[in-house]
């Protein structure tokens, strides 16, 4: 396989989003023209990678006319995604579409409502393609926990795309449009990124409406976007950043000026280099990651910032705290799917011996719909966190969590404001991973050596915090590795920068899509 801006796998819809907008604006292209190209993409190559679970042809096409409508009568020329091609994870409602999470218990249901996220791309002219696939109801690094089957990496079609949204990262690396719709609980826009070596941005909690996702864990769970550039995420952001009265936990701070914030300087700026976790996570961590990441400090440093050693001291216990706070999360969630509202449902009196034959037929509906509708990680979620809320065990497994989430919150707010060392750091430096992509049903099976692979990215879920992942180049086997870098709270613009700073200083071709 080879990298570079020309790789891929024949005739895209190229471009990035910034470049299809500019182009559909001026006349070059047609917004027609792009979204059938994007589309026939789909249709041609997604049998590969099955990184869809929907897509929406004709209401695409007819949105993309609508639009070079538009445009030939002068209207709507400044909207930022005029005519781009959007995919959405399939746990964020698009109204009148099946929209299920990837989940046998969702089977069959269309929202009769719309997501804020969903609206706001259209406002600003994005065509919605498609739905893409995910783990079940985005529990999953690997995109392997989902009931329409697994999404292929593009690099390597025998590995992961990651979790939770490996559809959306996998459509974008294999070049069925520059930008996908993710959502981020504990690194599931990250992780996918970077292991398809494409952009990965988790806004801060309530920077972005959670209004029309499907909840797993409502004090974690982030909508950010999967795409080819970091210029491309800094105008995605633009777009879906804003308060939202629908969504309680949305923040009243308006959206910045992301695209003008990449001015193209990290001379101001100091990194924090948490060395300590990473010699802890030393046996998990690939050699190729660990040196593609010490190769972006030394980009990272060329560019004029300054490398700061620091502690985050309590970041070690991010995954236990983690998969304590978030199935405890899910198991409250997901109560509400019980057959009678939407969904599947099984007959209280179908095939099989569950349940108490003398429990009432509405509460055996309840338990057989229940059994035969949620997967086998989801249900190990929900026990973990019914018990984890249970009376003999809160104080010791679900408050002690929640003492832990507080105490990395404070690390991260020590490291940025520098507490009594001094100045603090704009971003903390990380590899977004500690291995690249491994194998389809390698860890299926050992769900903690999947948990352990978040060490990296959780603890920005836990603090609230803004976070990115970038490519960082290549293994030995010719597999992407990603550099993620973590920001305060609402600073996004400044953590934006410097990824692009980065991401045009890196040696080496600029990875977009892989060859076949």
């Amino acid at each position: 396989m080879t990298a570079g801006p020309d790789a891929g796998y024949g005739p895209a819809p190229a471009g990035t989003a910034a470049e299809i907008r500019d182009a559909v604006r001026s006349g070059r292209r047609t917004a027609v023209e792009v979204c059938r190209a994007c589309l026939d993409r789909i249709e041609a190559e997604d049998q590969r990678w099955h990184a869809f679970t929907a897509v929406f042809r004709d209401d695409a096409l007819a949105r993309a006319a609508a639009i070079d409508r538009e445009r030939d009568a002068g209207e709507g020329l400044d909207r930022p995604l005029l005519g781009v091609p959007i995919s959405i994870k399939d746990v964020i409602c698009v109204q009148g579409k099946l929209t299920t999470a990837a989940s046998r218990i969702l089977d069959g249901f269309r929202p009769p409502y719309e997501a804020t996220v969903v609206r706001r791309l259209r406002k600003a002219g994005g065509v919605i393609v498609g739905s893409t696939n995910c783990d079940e109801f985005a529990m999953g690094s690997s995109t392997e926990h989902s009931a329409y089957g697994p999404t292929r990496n593009p690099w390597d079609a025998d590995r992961t795309p990651g979790g939770s949204s490996g559809g959306a990262a996998a459509a974008v690396a294999a070049g069925c449009g520059p930008v996908a719709i993710g959502s981020d609980t504990g690194g599931s826009i990250r992780q996918p990124a970077a292991f398809c070596g494409v952009v990965g941005l988790k806004p801060t909690y309530g920077r972005v409406s959670r209004y029309g996702l499907l909840a797993y864990a409502s004090s974690l769970d982030q909508i950010g976007p999967v795409t080819l550039t970091v210029a491309d995420a800094a105008l995605l952001l633009g777009v879906l950043a804003g308060r939202d009265l629908q969504d309680a936990t949305s923040v009243d701070r308006p959206a910045e000026g992301y695209t003008a914030a990449l001015t193209g300087r990290a001379d101001d700026l100091r990194v924090g280099v948490p060395r300590r976790l990473l010699e802890d996570a030393d046996t998990g961590l690939d050699p190729d990651v660990l040196d593609a990441f010490d190769r972006a400090l030394e980009t990272i440093e060329a560019a004029g910032a300054v490398l700061v050693d620091i502690e985050l001291p309590h970041a070690a216990y991010a995954v236990p705290a983690y998969y304590l706070l978030a199935p405890a999360e899910a198991s409250s969630n997901l109560a509400r799917y019980d057959g009678v509202r939407y969904g599947a449902r099984a007959a209280a009196d179908a095939g099989g011996a569950l349940g108490d034959r003398t429990a009432s037929p509405l509460s055996r509906m309840y338990d057989r719909t229940r059994d035969a509708g949620f997967g086998a990680e989801v249900k190990r979620r929900i026990m973990l966190g019914t018990y984890a809320l249970s009376q003999g065990y809160y104080d010791a497994y679900y408050l002690r969590a929640q003492r832990v989430r507080r105490l990395i919150r404070g690390d991260y707010e020590t490291v940025f404001d520098g507490g009594d060392a001094g100045a603090g750091v704009h971003a903390v430096a990380m590899p977004t991973t500690p291995t690249p992509a491994f194998r389809l049903g390698e860890r299926i099976e050992d769900p903690l050596a999947m948990y352990l692979g978040d060490i990296f990215t959780v603890s920005a879920n836990l603090a609230g915090l803004p976070a990115i992942s970038v490519p960082a180049g290549l293994t030995r086997a010719r597999l992407p590795v990603g550099l993620q870098l973590t920001g305060p709270a609402f600073d996004e613009a400044t953590l934006l920068r410097l990824a692009d700073v980065y991401e045009k200083t890196r040696p080496g071709e600029r990875i977009l899509t892989p060859d076949a």
